[in-house]
This record gives C-alpha cells, sequence and structure tokens, in this order.
C-alpha cells in the first residue's frame, strides 16, 4: 500500500473516531451526572470530589472539613465507581478525579476554607447615609 493511501486512511480513522468520540460524549452526559450525583449525594463528598486533584488526603480533608481517612476511603469507593483514577505519590496513594462537577451543571459547595461573607450595614441612625462593611461568620 503506497505511503498516501496509508496516511489518508488514517485521517480518515482519526475522523471516523472523533466523530464517534462527540456522539459518545453527547449520550453519555445525562448517566455520568446521575452517577456523580448517586456518589456524590453530600456537600463535603462534592467538595471531596471536585479537590481531588492530586492533593493529599489531608489536604482535601481540610477543604472539605472532615478527617483525612474518610477522604482515603471515598478515594477507593470512588475509584471502584469509575469517577476517580488511582495516582500514586512519595507517601501514599492519592486519587485524581476524572470529571469535573461543573462540566454536569453541579454547583461546587464553598469550602470551610473560604473567604467570610461581606455584608454592608449602616454606621448608625444618626449618621449620614455611609456604611462600612462588616465580615459575617459562614
Amino acid at each position: 500500500m503506497p505511503e498516501d493511501a496509508k496516511k489518508d486512511k488514517q485521517d480518515i480513522m482519526i475522523e471516523i473516531l472523533g466523530e464517534m468520540l462527540k456522539w459518545l460524549k453527547v449520550t453519555s452526559i445525562p448517566q455520568v451526572k446521575k452517577l456523580l450525583l448517586d456518589i456524590l449525594s453530600s456537600d463535603k463528598e462534592k467538595i471531596a470530589y471536585h479537590y481531588s486533584d492530586g492533593r493529599d488526603s489531608r489536604a482535601v480533608a481540610k477543604l472539605a472539613g472532615i478527617h483525612f481517612s474518610t477522604v482515603a476511603t471515598w478515594w477507593k469507593r470512588w475509584e471502584r465507581a469509575g469517577i476517580a483514577e488511582p495516582i500514586g505519590a512519595k507517601r501514599g496513594e492519592r486519587a485524581r478525579r476524572i470529571f469535573s462537577l461543573e462540566d454536569f451543571g453541579i454547583e461546587v459547595p464553598a469550602t470551610k476554607e473560604a473567604e467570610p461573607l461581606e455584608k454592608e450595614v449602616k454606621v448608625s441612625e444618626g449618621s449620614p447615609a455611609r456604611s462600612e462593611k462588616k465580615e459575617e461568620s459562614i
């Protein structure tokens, strides 16, 4: 088979595979979203999943407000379910999420490390319409 014909055939195969991938993604979105919502049933699980991007279990646990051993347990469950993949690290195993929650319209709740909310309040009734920002804890 001539080299040009071989390249043309490879280009056609790549084009077909690209088209198949598009259709696979579109038809899989509802099932993957349902799976994510079923498995990540609490805000803490969603936070932990979102931040499982190669960080260690202590860092993820701090953000989610849980114990690091819970993160390790969840990682194993998520790996078995196919929504995370194990990654090796110097100090033990870690996991990386496979999907972005935002890509499926799933909101990532605020973390325990979030900035306090600021709310405008009037200083006093007798003062001009001046206001100050007041911190409010979450």
